[in-house]
């Protein structure tokens, strides 16, 4: 917490959905019978590419030279930045795979495939809930994101931000 604003760091927040956004979401999902998956991203924070250049005392117990600094190359837990550099690197592998973003809530990203079937999914943090009547493209989308970040698939949503989601035929 020694960093300084306007010098080593700049916009800083941490990606979280709207509570509105993720109701809409499970509205829809009810009466689309839709699938609702969720995923964690295992270290979020770690998948940051840093953009400015950040230094650090090296950890107690390494050898060191007087007044050495360590140069960060990726983000890291407890910098400001860090939610904001993984964040923009969960979007840039999203929309590589062709996901729009929301301009009514960022952390929310759909697809339209040319079948007419679309997919789409939020995020908050680190944990993210995947719907849609496009199965084969939220499966592709799993194993694509598998891909870019350490997952854990969750399978079918649970609990999510303190709250049990159970699907019955009345709704969720």
């Amino acid at each position: 917490f020694n960093q300084i604003y306007g010098i080593d760091y700049n916009e800083t927040f941490a990606p979280v959905a709207k509570l509105n956004s993720i109701k809409v979401l499970l509205s829809l999902a009810a009466n689309l019978s839709w699938p609702l998956q969720q995923l964690d991203v295992k270290n979020a924070f770690l998948n940051g590419d840093l953009h400015e250049e950040v230094y650090i005392d090296p950890s107690p117990g390494f050898i060191q030279k007087e007044n050495e600094v360590c140069k960060l190359k990726k983000s890291l837990y407890g910098l400001k930045q860090s939610p904001r550099e993984w964040f923009e690197r969960f979007t840039q592998v999203v929309k590589k795979r062709g996901f729009q973003q929301s301009q009514a809530d960022h952390t929310l990203f759909y697809k339209h495939s040319e079948n007419g079937k679309r997919a789409i999914l939020i995020v908050y943090v680190d944990d993210i809930i995947i719907t849609g009547d496009d199965h084969i493209e939220l499966e592709q989308l799993k194993g694509y994101m598998a891909g870019e970040f350490e997952l854990k698939d969750l399978g079918t949503l649970k609990y999510f931000l303190g709250m049990e989601v159970a699907r019955s035929s009345a709704g969720i």
